[in-house]
């Protein structure tokens, strides 16, 4: 990977640099790395035995910020299992009393922990927008990914979140599902497997949901590492690199979204968090900014992995994006 093209110049090659952030609209905070599966694509590394978690105090820090700014409109709950955390709750609480819509990352099996019983109906209570991962409709290839007997705990946890009403035609308890390959590909046509995803789902299992985000899997920690095993990093990079689409700049999610870490450090994005690079370069918390509305402007980190994000139709935490 140290081989890898600078992404700067791939943008100055399209007449696209340098890369600035707008306006923030999305606060995606990553309140831990403790999450009860242990996927093999995931770039946060995260797991059973991760013991990183937000406290209190940063979580009342990270509201403060919300509430200085009425442009960002969304805070966005990343981990591990967000649920996870302690201040998940709060954290939540505090956002919708503020009137910002919450959205949870959630890997669906959580919701079947005992300790997390009640946790679905808490989402609906404070009708949050769920973005669930299920990188496929077919069990052999989620229990590859993520581990045996997912894919049936991720259709019960889904059928619990239908009879709540997400997921359901016109209901305002929005449930999205994220796809994504499960090795060094790019993911397919987004509109193209959305309607394949809903047709498996709705005629075999009778699952409903709104929309389908694919997602490209970015060369960052537990993937790059599997890269590096299989032999295949230079093979991917070249693929993610000569698929460069210069349409997928404008709507890039480092340019309208600031990213905390569960210690409260900033960055430009969740990949460049777990790469550890800071915002815009500098390293700063949210004790170290008033409001998050003066990082408008300012250039963005990046690194060779953000070819990941501009490679065929784009990449997102909200799927393609073009």
């Amino acid at each position: 990977m140290e081989q890898a093209p600078c992404f700067p110049s791939t943008l100055a090659r399209h007449g696209l640099a340098p890369l600035r952030r707008a306006a923030p609209v999305t606060l995606q905070v990553n309140v831990g790395k403790r999450c009860d599966l242990a996927c093999h694509h995931c770039h946060v590394e995260a797991g059973p035995k991760r013991s990183e978690t937000m406290d209190a105090r940063t979580a009342g820090r990270v509201l403060e910020l919300l509430a200085s700014d009425p442009k960002l409109a969304t805070l966005d709950l990343t981990g591990g299992a967000p649920e996870l955390c302690e201040q998940f709750r709060p954290l939540v609480e505090g956002a919708r009393r503020l009137g910002r819509e919450v959205i949870d990352r959630c890997n669906l099996t959580v919701l079947l922990l005992a300790e997390q019983s009640d946790t679905a109906e808490f989402l609906a209570a404070h009708q949050v927008r769920i973005v669930a991962s299920l990188p496929c409709y077919t069990e052999q290839n989620v229990d590859q990914q993520r581990g045996r007997g997912v894919f049936a705990g991720s259709l019960e946890a889904l059928r619990r979140l239908n009879a709540l009403g997400y997921g359901q035609p016109g209901s305002r308890l929005g449930l999205d599902l994220v796809y994504n390959p499960q090795g060094a590909s790019l993911p397919p046509e987004q509109p193209a497997l959305e309607a394949r995803y809903r047709a498996e789902l709705r005629e075999l299992f009778g699952i409903e949901f709104h929309r389908l985000f694919t997602i490209t899997n970015v060369p960052v920690r537990r993937f790059a590492h599997a890269l590096a095993r299989e032999g295949r990093e230079a093979e991917y990079l070249s693929l993610l690199v000569s698929h460069f689409n210069p349409q997928t700049v404008e709507g890039l999610m480092c340019r309208h979204l600031v990213s905390v870490g569960w210690d409260g450090e900033l960055y430009d994005c969740d990949f460049n968090q777990m790469l550890e690079l800071p915002l815009g370069g500098r390293r700063r918390s949210v004790w170290d900014v008033e409001t998050l509305s003066g990082v408008q402007g300012e250039p963005i980190e990046t690194g060779f992995h953000c070819h990941a994000c501009t490679a065929g139709a784009g990449s997102s935490c909200g799927g393609a994006l073009t």
